[in-house]
């Protein structure tokens, strides 16, 4: 079983934004981040999900946890509705986001993805991990990112 966290910030909406996510996959573990000049916090949640999701292999099992609950829905429940009806919501409007939903879509085919929510900002090691991440990039600070082993990893979940 794999085991993600991720987390999107953005510096106004729209404005500067940035993802962190967290995979752990066996004794493994990485850190990734990643930034956009001009996007929104919607935006750089789902970057985080789909670039975890495009980091790990087909066929694994996963746990994403995430604060988001856009994703979680959007991906969970919304996403059917929308596919049935040409990708409008159900006052007939666009999707937004619609690039990223289909990108989201295609990186979850093959993997049994078990989505869970997690409480932002609650003291939790690494959904907090992953805002630092996710601040630092929107903010253009560079930061060390982790990849290595487990027990070389010095964020403890709480």
């Amino acid at each position: 079983m794999i085991t993600i966290y991720t987390d999107g910030s953005s510096r106004g909406n729209p404005g500067p934004g940035g993802f962190g996510v967290i995979i752990f996959d066996g004794e493994n573990v990485k850190e990734i981040g990643g930034r956009e000049n001009k996007t929104t916090n919607n935006r750089m949640e789902m970057m985080a999900a789909i670039v975890a999701l495009e980091n790990i292999s087909q066929n694994s099992e996963v746990e994403i946890y995430a604060d988001s609950e856009y994703v979680i829905k959007g991906i969970t429940i919304w996403i059917k509705n929308w596919k049935l009806n040409n990708w409008r919501t159900k006052d007939k409007r666009e999707v937004l986001n619609r690039d990223l939903w289909g990108r989201l879509l295609e990186v979850t085919s093959g993997k049994n993805i078990e989505w869970k929510k997690v409480a932002g900002h609650s003291g939790h090691g690494f959904n907090d991990r992953c805002d630092e991440i996710a601040t630092s990039f929107a903010g253009g600070i560079k930061l060390e990112l982790f990849n290595g082993l487990k027990q070389d990893y010095r964020v403890f979940h709480q």
